[in-house]
């Protein structure tokens, strides 16, 4: 430490520290001597006068002669203090004393203070729960809770800062501490919360600092299901398998597989990977290795152990409609089909009967309204009659539905009309004799004959119209020689009361050979 004059009458010791600082403060005198001195090898040389000396370690008196110096403290011959192994015991306040040439008295010189300081030294961060990277970078997952701690070794004493740096906002101090450790915590962290955690330690004597850097970074997987679609490429057998989740931090790896095989088709790039490809991964896949039924899945797997899928099931095309359809000629007519099943979708077309695909023109409008498919043709004639094709194909195949066009001229047309209307015709005559025989069947004669048809029958009902109906008598005959037994009923008019000498009505009762009665009866 070399001693120079300054303003007035301060002087100022200065130095360089190396491994050890050595803080020397003035003591209160009215010379203010400032030395800050600095040990080398953990040494310190205090050069503040010439000549013989001694230095002074609180009561303790350090004399030796300039050629014989010790191993701890040693007097130079210029006069200076040499501290060899500085230790913490060392520090205090040293006076520099001169004797005077007669021996007779000493002069003091100077007092000094010497503060030793060391550190800041093995400076730790802690962060948890956290993964370490192969890169030195550590990662939470968002929403969990993080603890951060930071220590370090400094002496006397020491001040701790914690300090977020962020590329999107400038840093910021997040707590501070004048321990030996300090700690915080965020809780549910998120990504704004991601960037460069520093730890500093300065040392409170010295202004000695030390930092630790460590990168955190907010994983989080995407919230939605992954995304499966398809593109039809070098129709009609190739086709284009698309997995696409977005939405997660770092990328996911996306895998296509086939469920009935269990084996894997594709595989995403690595999670470490930035670029759009490993948040949609495109498999091109020949439609001769696919067969209808299976089931294909994408599996997307996060590194925060998110794990979610899409699949849907492939499917052979099937179109649907009426096979049978009827035109009459000049008129305009409309085939339809749908097509709803196949997976990938279909291209369906219509075709006529030589395998020629129908485009619309002045004489066909086609439409394609998926699923519904169209063919509108115009003023049919009978060249138009025949089968016509809808025909789809999906990378597992073809499939097509006949429709067979009849076309019928006008004429056939009103034949047709003729036949309904006589058909219906002879349906309402037979209606309206039904309807009337059951009104009228009272008055039926069971003398036309149709008592006959059956022989069990021998029962004979005899009406005799009268001004006043009244039945007097109902006579069972004996038995016929058939053995069957016969009843009759007769009903006669009775007079009027100006005709009261012919009221007389008699029933009689005759056997098996009693004549019929003379009178005019009405066998029902």
């Amino acid at each position: 430490c070399v001693c120079r004059e300054t303003k007035g009458s301060k002087r100022i010791c200065q130095g360089n520290i190396l491994s050890h600082n050595l803080i020397g403060y003035p003591y209160n005198s009215k010379n203010d001597n400032i030395c800050n001195s600095s040990a080398s090898a953990s040494s310190v040389t205090s050069n503040c006068f010439r000549g013989a000396g001694a230095a002074k370690n609180g009561s303790v008196l350090v004399t030796q002669n300039p050629l014989k110096p010790s191993e701890h403290l040693s007097i130079s011959s210029n006069g200076s203090l040499w501290i060899s192994g500085l230790l913490y015991i060392d520090g205090g306040q040293y006076e520099c004393e001169s004797q005077t040439k007669d021996n007779s008295s000493w002069q003091t010189l100077s007092n000094i203070l010497l503060r030793v300081a060391e550190g800041p030294t093995s400076v730790s961060l802690d962060v948890q729960p956290a993964t370490l990277l192969q890169n030195g970078t550590l990662y939470v997952k968002k929403g969990s809770d993080v603890y951060f701690n930071c220590s370090s070794e400094s002496f006397p004493s020491q001040n701790l800062t914690w300090t977020v740096e962020d590329l999107a906002l400038d840093s910021y101090d997040r707590a501070s501490g004048n321990n030996s450790f300090l700690e915080f915590s965020i809780k549910n962290i998120q990504p704004s919360d991601q960037g460069i955690y520093s730890c500093t330690s300065q040392n409170t004597l010295s202004k000695t600092t030390a930092n630790k850097r460590q990168e955190l970074l907010v994983y989080y997987a995407p919230e939605s299901h992954p995304g499966c679609s398809w593109e039809i490429v070098n129709e009609p057998l190739d086709v284009l398998f698309i997995c696409s989740w977005y939405g997660g931090y770092p990328v996911p790896t996306l895998d296509w597989h086939e469920v009935l095989e269990e084996h894997v088709i594709a595989k995403g790039p690595t999670v470490n990977s930035t670029s759009q490809e490993t948040e949609r991964l495109e498999v091109h896949v020949n439609g001769f290795i696919l067969h209808s039924g299976e089931e294909v899945k994408c599996i997307g797997h996060h590194v925060t152990g998110v794990e979610k899928n899409c699949s849907f099931k492939l499917k052979k095309p099937y179109p649907l409609g009426d096979p049978m359809v009827t035109a009459l000629v000049g008129s305009n007519i409309t085939l339809s089909c749908t097509e709803t099943d196949s997976m990938p979708p279909a291209k369906t077309v219509w075709m006529q009967k030589d395998n020629k695909i129908i485009n619309t023109t002045s004489k066909y409008i086609v439409s394609d309204n998926n699923p519904n498919y169209k063919l509108t043709i115009i003023n049919v004639t009978k060249e138009d009659a025949g089968i016509y094709y809808c025909y789809s194909i999906n990378p597992l195949g073809p499939k097509e539905l006949e429709v067979y066009l009849t076309v019928k001229t006008s004429a056939g047309n009103k034949g047709a009309m003729v036949g309904v209307f006589v058909s219906v015709f002879i349906m309402m005559i037979g209606i309206t004799i039904g309807v009337t025989v059951y009104s009228r069947r009272d008055r039926i004669c069971i003398g036309l004959g149709f008592s006959h048809l059956d022989d069990d029958t021998g029962d004979i009902l005899s009406l005799v119209d009268s001004d006043e109906e009244e039945i007097f008598h109902e006579t069972e005959l004996p038995p016929l020689s058939n053995g069957h037994a016969t009843t009759l009923v007769e009903i006669h008019r009775r007079p009027s009361s100006d005709h009261g000498d012919n009221a007389d009505s008699t029933v009689q009762r005759n056997d098996q050979t009693h004549p019929e009665p003379a009178q005019q009866t009405e066998d029902c």
